[in-house]
């Protein structure tokens, strides 16, 4: 367990936020597997400001989800402080978010996301305003640098610590890496070493054992888990019963990946509508039969699925005959 402010962390596994991934059936889905802390996909501060419809629904948090981390994104002070206010204000988040780590074009051309990382005392600045303006812990999720000539991540996060931030989650990666290469965990461990606030490490942890490692090598009070947990909540789940018992549960069945899935989906309608949950769930779906043999047919075939009856049709069919095989294979 650790603190974020005032907010108690009951264990060390936490969800990244992931564009276009994290909405409320998602995180609620992962939240029931164990996670410590979810962290909400990051949201337009001017999105929030100009009270753009679609923008305001991704502030939906489902109270069984908490606590909850909901990140802002945004270049300007003056835009991430009132976006921070309203969030502030008018959600249930646990935790306001600043994301100085996105590393993609149109998010960094508008001085946004890994854009901040350049510049130490911005970050001070537009750190200590938000948390000036706010009640809730103020954190910020980073990556290590904007490419290997410029790594201020000691910098950034003292910063932040400075600022008043209340923890720093640090990706091992620069911005000029994207999501290729190695995560560079000694630059983490620098950071833990640097500041007295939490830090949560992330980047290349794709089992539990890797999780077990970070924390040992690293120092760091959590980890964060992202791509590893797509279409497979289990990882949250097999990685909290490991590091609190060095109990590594098998993987789950194919019937019990299916279910989870079709419960992922049903929360998706329910907070979409039929027409837009189904098109989401594609490439969920997807993922949660990666890995599974025989399944390029019916990974082909959902992208074609339009209602709920049958991308379900489908699914359920698939269990059965991978069933089948396995007790063909068992006489």
């Amino acid at each position: 367990m650790f603190k974020i402010g005032n907010v108690e962390i009951k264990n060390r596994v936490v969800l990244a936020p992931m564009a276009g991934v994290c909405n409320s059936a998602f995180r609620l889905t992962v939240k029931e597997f164990g996670a410590g802390l979810v962290c909400a996909e990051m949201v337009s501060d001017k999105g929030i400001l100009f009270n753009n419809e679609k923008t305001l629904d991704m502030l939906y948090i489902d109270e069984r989800e908490k606590p909850l981390s909901l990140q802002i994104f945004g270049g300007e002070k003056g835009t991430l402080v009132e976006a921070a206010r309203f969030v502030d204000k008018n959600t249930n988040a646990d935790i306001i978010d600043i994301n100085m780590g996105c590393p993609v074009p149109k998010i960094t051309k508008c001085d946004a996301g890994a854009k901040w990382l350049l510049d130490p005392n911005k970050i001070y600045d537009v750190v200590s305003a938000v948390v000036d303006a706010v009640e809730k812990p103020v954190t910020v999720k980073m990556r290590i640098g904007w490419d290997e000539h410029h790594i201020y991540a000691v910098e950034n996060a003292q910063a932040v610590e400075r600022a008043g931030g209340k923890a720093v989650a640090v990706h091992g990666r620069t911005r000029a890496q994207m999501y290729e290469g190695k995560a560079d965990w000694n630059v983490i461990k620098q950071v833990k070493e640097a500041v007295k606030i939490p830090v949560i490490g992330n980047g290349d942890v794709q089992t539990p054992q890797d999780a077990k490692r970070m924390l040992e090598e690293t120092g760091v009070d959590g980890v964060m888990i992202g791509r590893a947990a797509l279409g497979n909540p289990w990882m949250i789940y097999r990685t909290v019963r490991y590091l609190e018992t060095g109990e590594l549960i098998p993987e789950p069945s194919v019937r019990e990946k299916i279910d989870v899935c079709i419960l992922h989906l049903d929360r998706l309608i329910a907070l979409k509508n039929e027409h837009i949950a189904v098109k989401e769930m594609r490439k969920h779906a997807a993922w949660y039969l990666k890995g599974i043999r025989g399944n390029a047919k019916v990974r082909n075939a959902i992208n074609e699925c339009n209602t709920r009856e049958e991308l379900v049709s489908l699914l359920m069919n698939f269990v059965e005959e991978v069933e089948a095989k396995q007790n063909a294979q068992a006489v």
